[in-house]
């Protein structure tokens, strides 16, 4: 039986596409080489396992003078990257508090871009509890934070139902044992908490 449902913040419930705004702000063809001299998503994982968010982006700025003014509004206009929410998946959070289901955020989040997002995305408040890995120290696809999630819950792997856009992250959820969904939109996300007995096809809709 399910008992708590797992949700990746990410391309989940916002969008999360920096090459598109970069493509938006200096146009395709400067971000492909500036993407491809500069390991930018490199950076951000930094970010996300605690690494300050500020500091590090304005050292890798530092790093590539040619870069300098596009990786900083990496820090400058983060809000911007990270959006638009993604309304199907926040109904079905909300869905499932209604229901009384404990839901859980499990996100590769930094700790100062959780800071930022909280309050213009009041979803992100609306977890029983949510493990993000900027605070954790870890983050997916490492299996200690998926550890760490079941010692702090005291359930069983089988009992988590784990959504997630990355197929590595989800591997490593099933390696283990907790049941996983490969997000590729909302829509079968919803057919899958419908298939499961969660929702009903009114309530995920």
């Amino acid at each position: 039986m399910i008992e708590a449902v797992v949700f990746d913040v990410g391309n989940v419930l916002i969008e999360w596409q920096p090459e598109r705004y970069y493509d938006a702000r200096v146009g395709e063809a400067r971000r492909r080489a500036m993407f491809a001299e500069v390991d930018l998503h490199g950076m951000n994982d930094l970010v996300d396992r605690g690494h300050d968010f500020r500091e590090t982006i304005q050292t890798w700025a530092g790093k590539h003078p040619e870069w300098q003014a596009e990786i900083a509004l990496w820090h400058d206009d983060w809000l911007e990257m990270a959006k638009p929410e993604i309304p199907h998946s926040v109904r079905l959070l909300r869905a499932l508090n209604a229901k009384g289901m404990r839901t859980l955020a499990l996100t590769n989040f930094g700790i100062g871009t959780w800071a930022i997002a909280t309050p213009v995305y009041d979803f992100l408040g609306a977890f029983s509890k949510a493990y993000v890995s900027g605070h954790m120290g870890v983050a997916k696809p490492d299996p200690e934070i998926y550890r760490m999630v079941e010692a702090s819950e005291g359930v069983s792997p089988e009992a988590l139902l784990f959504t997630d856009d990355r197929a590595e992250n989800i591997a490593a959820a099933e390696e283990r044992g907790w049941q996983t969904h490969l997000f590729e939109g909302p829509e079968g996300w919803a057919a899958r908490l419908v298939s499961e007995g969660l929702l009903s096809a009114a309530e995920a809709a």
